[in-house]
């Protein structure tokens, strides 16, 4: 997407890194260490004040801001929006992950710029990633959720059709037939369909043709992810040297991560996850209504406060098993 996109693939990072890294030898771990090595890095916390953040996670739980970015440059977003804002809480037991998607329109208290100029206002969430980039970012997403941010990632989806064209595309249930709003205006039609890199990234771009607009493009995003993970950790893959090396180049020019995140390190501890072992969901919403002029999504506070709290005491699966 480079402005408009989707998806979240660091699952699928960790567990093809794991696979060289912990499986592979030594050949293979030095392999997986020259590629944490050449992802790019920012300031992701810099001037996020510390007595303003949540407290830190569980003992061994880890949260992960994943971003969808129009820029790779994470110190130069004033033009940039993230239309995808995802939240990955991996449990103590790392037994199970879940994945919350945040609409980029959820309207928030976005807390004042760095340069003074934008904030301490009520915003459409996606906003505070133009006005602050990525710390502004989280210490918004740190005060609408009530929890601590250990890590984040951030996605260029300009390079990310390379990602699923190094895979071999992606097979996707397409729910209605469309026709994209965008050149080259593509058909998508119902059923199964087998999508290359600038198909899979145009169809999740979509949101207009269906009656629920973004929500259909968040659940479509989500249904690319759990595709392209499954294929990105299918034998196919890690069992074929040259793909599974086009698919960790093409991931690791696309991503940038915070100073401290060890991706390698933590494909190892993440190792038994797999992709029946995640849930995919979407933040408690209201429904939608109009602010200052702009069409935005109201969260569901009750509900959304429930949901994040389990995530901060990471007792996130008592709470889907009481409430799915």
């Amino acid at each position: 997407m480079r402005r408009r996109r989707s998806r979240r693939i660091l699952i699928g990072v960790l567990a093809t890194l794991l696979v060289l890294g912990a499986g592979g030898g030594i050949g293979g771990w030095a392999y997986a260490r020259s590629l944490n090595n050449h992802v790019a890095r920012t300031d992701a916390f810099k001037g996020v004040p510390e007595a303003s953040r949540p407290t830190p996670a569980v003992e061994g739980a880890l949260n992960v801001l994943l971003l969808g970015s129009d820029s790779r440059d994470p110190d130069n977003t004033s033009d940039s929006r993230t239309d995808t804002i995802m939240l990955m809480h991996v449990d103590a037991d790392h037994k199970k992950a879940e994945l919350i998607s945040i609409p980029r329109d959820t309207w928030v208290f976005v807390p004042t710029s760095p340069d003074g100029r934008n904030g301490n206002t009520m915003a459409k969430i996606n906003a505070a990633y133009a006005w602050g980039g990525t710390p502004l970012t989280v210490q918004t997403v740190e005060g609408f959720t009530g929890v601590h941010i250990d890590h984040v990632a951030l996605i260029d989806f300009a390079g990310f059709a390379q990602v699923t064209d190094a895979l071999g595309g992606v097979d996707m249930k397409i729910e209605k037939t469309i026709k994209s709003i965008h050149k080259p205006y593509r058909t998508f039609e119902k059923g199964t369909q087998h999508l290359d890199g600038a198909e899979a990234l145009d169809y999740v771009r979509q949101r207009y043709q269906f009656a629920d607009g973004d929500f259909s493009r968040e659940r479509h995003q989500r249904e690319f992810l759990q595709a392209l993970l499954d294929k990105a950790t299918s034998t196919g893959t890690v069992a074929n040297p040259v793909k599974l090396n086009g698919f960790l180049q093409a991931v690791t020019k696309s991503l940038t991560v915070d100073q401290d995140f060890d991706l390698v390190g933590t494909a190892v501890e993440l190792r038994g996850l797999r992709s029946a072992d995640l849930t995919f969901m979407g933040s408690p919403s209201a429904g939608t209504a109009t602010r200052n002029g702009q069409s935005v999504v109201l969260s569901d506070k009750t509900k959304a406060s429930a949901l994040y709290q389990a995530v901060a005491d990471d007792t996130i699966q008592q709470y889907l098993a009481a409430n799915t």
